[in-house]
């Protein structure tokens, strides 16, 4: 199994790591830290060290209640960025579900499209159709990020995720985008409850049998914080825990913070895999 990307393609038969790099000042889990350009980069750059196999760079928080920002100002947190951390030489990934946005790291050379609203915004199919070799993560997503935890879903979180995902599998499949090009994603925490998002980990292989692959993005999440009763900074072991789980029921990427310890959780989970008889 791997991912076709723009200039990479990625070999998912072992699990990788995507580092989480925010450019906002008001992001959930680093409260900004790394808002300016050159911070942003400088810890692009220690997620390399650390062992992040691909970059997933935002410039829009999409935290529960979290207001818009527009399209100018992501453009500018983004771009700099982007521009720089293509030339690392590795695959970098942009969390944006604004077409403009999509087609402007595209152009400088951006790998994937990190899309919460899988695509669902006008336009943003046919940026990526019009980009014929880049890589697209499609999430589940209740809502929109202002009302999504103030009105979660309700029922089968299993069978909501599918055929929403589904549809837009079949958008793509209409226009000739090649499976290979695509990763799905739960979207744990995007309108959904402690339950459902646990729900969702359980039956991570049952997603896992629609024969894509998929990315788990719970690190330092609000469900581990409800079970852990845990703030957002002491939610480390919980992530890298709930990242091996994931991993172990079928994902085959983990969207993480903390890429030094869940890059050693892994690496004790791959020594102790049992190689398949010949």
């Amino acid at each position: 199994m791997y991912w076709q990307t723009s200039r990479f393609r990625i070999d998912l038969t072992r699990p990788c790591v995507m580092g989480i790099l925010n450019a906002t000042p008001d992001s959930f889990s680093d409260g900004g830290r790394h808002a300016s350009s050159s911070a942003a980069l400088r810890h692009g750059e220690e997620l390399l060290r650390q062992g992040a196999d691909i970059l997933d760079i935002g410039g829009e928080s999409t935290r529960p209640g979290s207001p818009a920002v527009p399209l100018e100002e992501e453009l500018a947190r983004v771009l700099p960025v982007v521009k720089e951390a293509v030339r690392w030489g590795v695959p970098i990934s942009v969390d944006t579900y604004k077409p403009v946005v999509m087609e402007a790291v595209l152009e400088l050379g951006a790998d994937v499209i990190n899309d919460i609203w899988a695509l669902r915004q006008p336009g943003a199919v046919d940026t990526v159709v019009r980009h014929g070799q880049c890589g697209v993560c499609l999430m589940h997503m209740h809502r929109d990020p202002q009302t999504m935890q103030s009105t979660p879903m309700h029922g089968d979180v299993i069978g909501q995720v599918l055929s929403f995902l589904e549809q837009t599998l079949q958008c793509l499949r209409r226009h000739g985008v090649e499976k290979t090009r695509i990763v799905l994603d739960s979207g744990i925490g995007f309108g959904k409850t402690v339950e459902q998002n646990f729900t969702l980990l359980a039956q991570q292989r049952l997603l896992a049998a629609n024969g894509y692959p998929w990315l788990a993005g719970w690190s330092r999440k609000s469900s581990l914080g409800a079970v852990t009763q845990t703030a957002v900074d002491g939610r480390m072991v919980p992530s890298v825990a709930a990242a091996l789980l994931s991993v172990e029921r079928g994902a085959r990427i983990v969207r993480v913070h903390d890429v030094r310890e869940t890059v050693a959780a892994l690496q004790v989970w791959e020594a102790a895999q049992v190689p398949s008889a010949p």
